[in-house]
């Protein structure tokens, strides 16, 4: 193959309950491209390596900034984000496939439903009534606001769960990223009037009790939050809960 060519090989699937294959594509190489450009290309002129007319492919994404979580897919067997997957960093040929933690739609396009039927069990928001101004909020300590900050990146993109060894079909494990959101509205001073609401909801069935600390989850987040520190902290939260409920008996 040319050093002028880029070869692309994408697992699709036409419809949910369809078989999955693959199909192999040849593009011309053009510097600094990521897989987004590469799939692009391929939208633009849906044609085979071997010369075969096919369907354009359908993926998701929206800020090309890793940001949103839109994009995420597995590239060279890595869970990732397609916008920040440079050609020139990747081996070849560029093996292209959906994340199959969840419902794949249609070719890279899945449904992420799950997390945030998730992030609503365990009310990931601050809950404050009107729309009123209620002036400025109150001051958090430094560690704290630098912990939360950390936390805050979650871009719900999915990657923690493809990566997770107990996010499968034999557990209901909600994943790694849930962890980090209960901690980081459990740490506001408004949301911890909801503390105890969400540890409740976070060490339900398929709680984060389910992890089996394998850590990949860290090693795969694309925003390198600290999700193993967080479940610890977590499980320290939980164990003080579930003491002060055994008081109190």
């Amino acid at each position: 193959m040319s050093t002028q060519t880029v070869e692309v090989i994408i697992t699709r699937q036409d419809e949910p309950e369809q078989k999955p294959y693959q199909e192999r594509f040849v593009l011309p190489y053009r510097q600094n491209m990521n897989v987004i450009s590469a799939l692009m290309e391929i939208q633009r002129n849906p044609v085979t390596a071997d010369g075969k007319e096919t369907t354009p492919i359908a993926w998701e994404s929206n800020c090309l900034e890793e940001v949103c979580g839109a994009c995420s897919m597995v590239i060279n067997g890595k869970p990732r984000q397609a916008c920040s997957a440079l050609i020139d960093q990747l081996e070849q040929p560029v093996r292209v496939e959906p994340m199959k933690t969840f419902p794949v739609l249609r070719d890279l396009i899945i449904d992420r439903s799950q997390m945030f039927d998730t992030l609503k069990r365990v009310k990931a928001w601050i809950p404050i009534d009107g729309t009123y101004d209620l002036g400025p909020g109150p001051r958090l300590p430094e560690n704290k606001r630098q912990w939360r900050y950390e936390l805050s990146k979650c871009m719900t993109c999915g990657v923690c769960l493809q990566a997770c060894p107990n996010v499968n079909s034999n557990s209901n494990f909600v994943g790694p990223f849930a962890a980090g959101q209960v901690n980081l509205f459990n740490e506001h001073p408004t949301g911890a009037m909801n503390r105890d609401e969400r540890l409740e909801a976070i060490f339900d069935d398929g709680g984060v009790q389910e992890c089996g600390n394998s850590q990949n989850c860290v090693q795969s987040c694309p925003k390198g939050i600290p999700l193993t520190t967080a479940i610890g902290a977590l499980n320290w939260e939980g164990t003080k809960y579930i003491f002060r409920k055994w008081l109190k008996k």
